[in-house]
């Protein structure tokens, strides 16, 4: 345990109108400042701490946990201000259950991560979901899917694949083969040859549009200039897939798009099926993406702390650059810290006409 608090925030709280302040108001921001105790109840505790005022009288301050325990006082227990703060605690115990997700042969239960983080189920539930962006069984069928591709791709037999992704029994992986692999899983080990891809083409404001489709969904929305150059990124895509040029009534799901994409801050959402596929990380990337407001931006940052890995910022613009549905996945809400709109696949303008759009 580090001897003195952090001191980003100590500045605002040099003197003790400013601290009391903090403290009446339990600001969070506080934390890291500065320490309090109370006479009445011989414990101290972080300004933001929830438990109810105490007279002015009965508060003094102090620097360090350790100047509050050698002036005779003990931690709170609603508050811990001898421990880590919060966030930083409860993104340690969602990590070290998805450690445990990973490690397990099979699916562990809730109750059982509930216990190992010594948290009920419930909030254990919400706390993985707020800090993880999914649910710990989303999070461990994810995991799974990636075990069962990983195999399938170094050669693994089915069988192998089925159990060293921890499947106990080849009866619930085929029962949920297609929605895993989107074919099966002998075909994906071939590395899905055959598989059938339509496309068409569409033209919008911002120039062409490929839309691209499996038959589970819509696979791809490419934006660009050239008709070529997007036909040649969708085959670099799905390099062993069979690419055939859609029907005429494929024209519907193109309009769709295209309307998407002109109006993207819409009240009408995509209301087209969608084949996403990607990494367990990519795809964790890409759900926190569809949760952010039309009209409103994320940092690469920020994204990577509602993750709950807030140093993986390189590996969140590389799922960005990864995603293959503009707009419907869309990677042009996130922006540099500094909010400046950096990197976009389609195009920095592109990313500021879609925003102008969805602000408008």
């Amino acid at each position: 345990m580090l001897d003195v608090l952090t001191t980003h925030t100590s500045t605002g709280f040099r003197d003790d109108e400013a601290r009391l302040a903090a403290v009446r108001r339990r600001d969070a921001a506080a934390d890291g400042a500065f320490l309090y105790s109370v006479a009445t109840t011989g414990v101290y505790c972080r300004p933001s701490c929830a438990a109810r005022p105490a007279l002015r009288h009965n508060i003094a301050f102090h620097a360090t946990r350790q100047d509050a325990e050698r002036a005779g006082f003990r931690p709170c227990k609603r508050c811990h201000p001898d421990l880590p703060p919060r966030a930083e605690r409860e993104a340690a115990l969602v990590a070290a259950a998805c450690r445990m997700i990973e490690a397990s042969e099979e699916a562990p239960a809730l109750a059982s991560l509930a216990a190992e983080a010594g948290i009920s189920p419930h909030y254990f539930h919400r706390m993985f979901r707020r800090i993880a962006g999914v649910t710990p069984k989303a999070y461990g069928a994810a995991h799974r899917q990636a075990r069962v591709q990983a195999s399938l791709a170094a050669g693994a037999g089915v069988t192998e694949a089925i159990y060293h992704a921890g499947f106990n029994s080849s009866g619930r992986f085929y029962a949920t083969a297609d929605a895993m692999l989107g074919m099966t899983a002998s075909h994906y080990r071939e590395g899905g040859p055959g598989e059938m891809i339509q496309h068409a083409f569409g033209h919008c404001s911002l120039g062409s549009v490929l839309v691209a489709a499996t038959g589970r969904g819509v696979c791809a929305i490419l934006l660009g200039d050239d008709e070529a150059a997007l036909q040649a990124d969708l085959r670099a895509r799905f390099p062993k897939a069979a690419l055939r040029a859609a029907g005429p009534e494929f024209a519907g799901w193109v309009a769709q798009v295209v309307a998407f994409v002109e109006h993207p801050g819409g009240s009408d959402a995509l209301a087209l099926p969608l084949d996403i596929r990607g990494t367990v990380f990519q795809r964790r990337v890409w759900e926190v993406l569809r949760a952010i407001p039309p009209g409103e931006t994320l940092s690469y940052a920020a994204v990577a702390a509602k993750l709950g890995q807030p140093a993986a910022v390189r590996a969140v613009a590389g799922a960005c650059a990864a995603n293959s549905l503009a707009v419907a996945v869309p990677c042009h809400r996130v922006v540099a810290s500094t909010g400046a709109l950096a990197g976009y696949r389609w195009g920095v303008q592109r990313k500021r006409a879609l925003l102008a759009r969805e602000r408008a």
